[in-house]
């Protein structure tokens, strides 16, 4: 069983970062990490915030010359920004001098669409800033340090994952679109949106342009593709084992994002179900699929097939041009507080879900084929795989079946 935990507020003095339950024998790098969490940095429309807050990893335990132990690995993310909130965020008694201005003023002017004040009405504070210090997506750095983890993992096990972005407000990538594969991160990385789509990338930015020049933002979706999974990977048992609730659940739980489909989701439901479903026809190799509208599971198991699950990211809730409110010391109509300068943050979602995904992956993985270091896992798993029957076997989709498949149509 695969445990996380993360700690640390948004201007604290560090982010901590806890895995419990990776196996021995994991090649890890801190370079590895250190380059996931610039990628959770990238993104055309990110503010300021970006350039001058680094990421100072360092890997207190769990990992030697490279190597997991077995043990709980624990990773430290320092805040760069910490010297200028020594005394706002001092975990010793303090008396700020001046609450009415500057960082140490009392935030009593709560943001619509934040935490703030439904934290303040429910851990009894009389200030939003204890709530938005740990609400804040800050707090996804430790998730994708820890993604990095469970990637490095799942790739020893031949599986592995890109992110992309499908929409940025109204902008959206072409139904039927090529998907991207691992071997395409590179690239992705290098467009402004995470966008696999050149000509809809160049709309996008200019959608960022326009929400930016009215003092606005923008949200989006993104998509997760996980390649060489087997099939069986969850289970139709109970509700809890099941593998789409689990990365439905994950991906809810990233800050911001209010909608998780698998597949074609939502689209689904709009057919009928003669166009709904994966039909599956024979092939060399075993068995295949004619299309893949399931996005990779049924009854809530992998299929053997591409993993394919979307993240909706609604638009950041702190606008340049403040939202209304109330300011809580005094009871009277006021503007948001302005915490953060982002008109769009969803290519780094993108890299946010993708980490999610993966520690989801490895739990299930785990459950599934257990082992206490990763050659084991992996002979468990090779184990399981050989002993499917030849007539239940799972092929790659292939023009063939495609073809089969439009002759059946």
């Amino acid at each position: 069983m695969l445990r996380v935990l993360t700690a640390g507020e948004s201007h604290g003095p560090e982010l901590i970062a806890i895995m419990e339950g990776l196996p021995s024998g994991v090649t890890i790098t801190a370079e590895a990490i250190q380059a996931d969490l610039q990628r959770r940095k990238l993104g055309y429309g990110r503010g300021s915030r970006m350039k001058f807050e680094q990421d100072e990893l360092s890997i207190s335990s769990g990992v030697v010359h490279g190597r997991t132990l077995g043990s709980p690995i624990a990773l430290r993310i320092g805040n760069t920004e910490w010297p200028k909130w020594t005394e706002v965020m001092s975990p010793a008694p303090t008396d700020l001098t001046d609450r009415s201005r500057g960082r140490g003023a009392a935030l009593t002017r709560p943001r619509p669409g934040h935490a703030d004040l439904v934290g303040m009405q429910k851990y009894d504070f009389d200030e939003a800033r204890p709530i938005l210090e740990r609400a804040s997506a800050r707090e996804t750095a430790a998730r994708v340090a820890l993604g990095a983890l469970a990637r490095a993992f799942l790739q020893e096990l031949g599986i592995r994952l890109v992110s992309h972005t499908l929409s940025i407000g109204p902008v959206q990538v072409p139904e039927g679109s090529p998907l991207p594969a691992p071997d395409d991160v590179d690239a992705l990385d290098a467009d402004p949106l995470r966008c696999f789509d050149a000509a809809t990338s160049a709309l996008m930015v200019a959608e960022v342009d326009a929400a930016k020049k009215d003092g606005d933002t923008l949200g989006g979706i993104v998509e997760v593709l996980a390649y060489g999974l087997p099939p069986g990977v969850g289970s139709h048992v109970h509700w809890d084992r099941r593998l789409d609730g689990r990365l439905a659940q994950a991906l809810m739980s990233i800050q911001a994002i209010k909608g998780v489909e698998v597949g074609d989701g939502f689209e689904t439901t709009r057919r009928r179900g003669s166009a709904a479903h994966d039909e599956l026809f024979a092939a060399d190799g075993g068995i295949t699929r004619g299309s893949d509208r399931a996005g990779g599971t049924e009854g809530g198991m992998t299929t053997g097939t591409v993993l394919r699950i979307r993240a909706g990211m609604k638009p950041i809730a702190t606008i340049p041009r403040a939202l209304r409110t109330i300011d809580t010391a005094s009871g009277e109509d006021a503007t948001a507080h302005h915490q953060r300068s982002d008109v769009c943050a969803v290519p780094a979602a993108g890299v946010v879900a993708e980490a999610m995904v993966a520690i989801e992956l490895v739990n299930s993985l785990l459950e599934k084929f257990g082992g206490d270091s990763v050659g084991e896992t992996r002979r468990n798993l090779e184990s399981y795989l050989a002993a499917i029957p030849e007539t239940l076997r799972t092929a790659p989709a292939s023009e063939a079946a495609l073809l089969a498949h439009d002759e059946h149509s």
